[in-house]
Formats: C-alpha cells, structure tokens, sequence
C-alpha cells in the first residue's frame, strides 16, 4: 500500500495543471473522460524547438504520456477510494514541506557564511581528530607505469629512482613515454587506488608492500611499473589534515547550516510570540 501512495501523490502533482472540465474557449486537444488538454498547455513543451517537425513529435510524445497518466489516475482513484483522504494529507504534508525546505534553502543561500580559514578547519580538526581513523591505508608514494620495451627505459627507471629534484624534472619531461603516473609524493593516496592502478600488487604481501622506503618494480606482458612508498599510515590511524580537509570544510558547513535554521526558527518564534501570533490552549 505505501507504494500505491507515492504513485497516487506522483500521479496528482504531475497532474493538477491539467485536470480541468472542458473550457468551450480553449481549443482542446485530448480528452480522457470528463478532463481535457487543451492546445496552450502545449506551448511550454515545443517552445524550446524551431522545427516543426520536432514540434509535433514531442506534441505526440506528450499528449500520450499525459493520456496514460490520466487513465493511471482515474482507475488509481476508483480503486483506492478507501485511501483519498490519506492521500490528501500525504499531498498536504509534501506541499508544506516543500515550501518550508524552499523558503530555508533560500535563507542559507543568502546568509551562510561559506568562507572557511584554515584557522577553522585546524580547530576542527584538533577538537574531532579521533572521530577521523582511517578505515584503510594510506601511502605517499611515487608511481609510474610505461610500455615494456619502451624507448629509454633504463633511464626511466635510474630518474625514477633518484631522490634528486632536477631528476624529477627530467622524469616529468618525459611524461610522453609514462603511460600513467604520480609524481607527487607529498599527497596521500588510498592503497585501494594503487592495487586498482596496478592490481597485480593484489598478490604481494601487503605488510611487505606497505613498508615505509620500499620499491616495487613488478611487470606484465605490455607494461612495466614501478613504485616507491615513501610514507605509510595503518587503519585505525587518525586522518591527516591534509587528506581530511574537504570532508572537514563539508562538516563545518553543515554545522552552520544547522545552527543558522536553528537561529531562524528561533527568531520566528520569539518574534510570533511578541506579536501574539500564536496561542496554546
């Protein structure tokens, strides 16, 4: 029964700008029963088209659609009689929420302050770190994938290998041979990201792969990867900042939101009851 109920609320929304006794001074163009669509409520439907031709399918498209709905509702009301009055107050309810959410949203939109410093995102983060553990490994890490018979692999490889910034330079100037990379070892990457990237790694003894300095070179029939792991943090780990802060930016909104709703509810109320605006009994 709840899913006859979300189709008959369905069903009466999408159709109450239609559901109207026959107007002799309008020009219908589709009847079901005693209900009519005349030609005006069409403009809005093939305003967006020039030709005419894409004019007259979307007319058909709609006009069928909308003589399916009718038919829908008609036999949904006869059948569920028992029901209107639920229904009606299932069409009121949505209708008030509908305007409160709209009148909010439109609140937060003007008066939401969404500028967020870093000040704020670091007392955040000091105030909640042990609500942010890791739920798996992270890794910085460095990683290249190329062609097995690549053109200048063993240089590939010795730059890769170098710890020395002008040889990161040299590697980046290569990019036309890496078939994918990261080169930025100061970010903090997923260890489910890496083995999606080279999933061969699947295989390898995780407590041996994740080892802070170690380097993998592993290969298949087209390609070679390497990759060096420079730092490692275990799950149950606290989150760094770094790698938390969007989440943490969502979460600060969110509470702003909140406590601005919050106030606006508030101050509606106090100001209902200064203008004696409500009673209870």
């Amino acid at each position: 029964m709840r899913n006859y109920s979300i189709i008959i609320l369905l069903l009466i929304l999408n159709s109450c700008n239609y559901f109207t006794i026959k107007n002799e001074t309008k020009e219908a163009v589709a009847r079901v029963d005693e209900v009519f669509l005349y030609k005006e409520d069409l403009k809005g439907v093939t305003a967006s088209f020039t030709s005419k031709q894409d004019s007259i399918l979307v007319s058909n498209n709609f006009i069928n659609n909308w003589i399916k709905q009718q038919l829908l509702l008609s036999k949904a009301t006869i059948n569920l009689e028992n029901d209107v009055q639920k229904f009606e107050k299932l069409v009121q309810k949505y209708r008030e929420d509908l305007y409160i959410n709209s009148y909010k949203e439109a609140v937060v939109k003007e008066y939401l302050n969404t500028e967020i410093l870093t000040e704020d995102i670091e007392n955040f983060y000091a105030e909640n770190s042990q609500n942010f553990k890791l739920n798996e490994e992270l890794l910085k890490l460095k990683f290249i994938k190329i062609g097995k018979d690549v053109y200048e692999k063993k240089e590939i490889v010795k730059l890769f290998k170098s710890n020395k910034k002008e040889d990161l330079d040299s590697l980046v100037s290569k990019e036309m041979y890496l078939k994918s990379n990261h080169l930025n070892d100061s970010v903090w990457v997923k260890y489910s990201d890496l083995v999606f990237k080279i999933p061969m790694l699947k295989t390898m003894d995780k407590k041996q792969l994740l080892k802070k300095g170690n380097f993998i070179q592993k290969e298949d029939s087209l390609s070679l990867y390497l990759v060096t792991v420079k730092e490692v943090l275990g799950r149950n780990e606290v989150a760094p900042i770094t790698y938390i802060s969007p989440t943490i930016k969502q979460m600060i909104l969110h509470q702003r939101k909140l406590l601005l709703i919050r106030n606006i509810e508030e101050t509606l109320i106090d100001d209902a009851n200064k203008k004696q605006q409500f009673e209870i009994y």
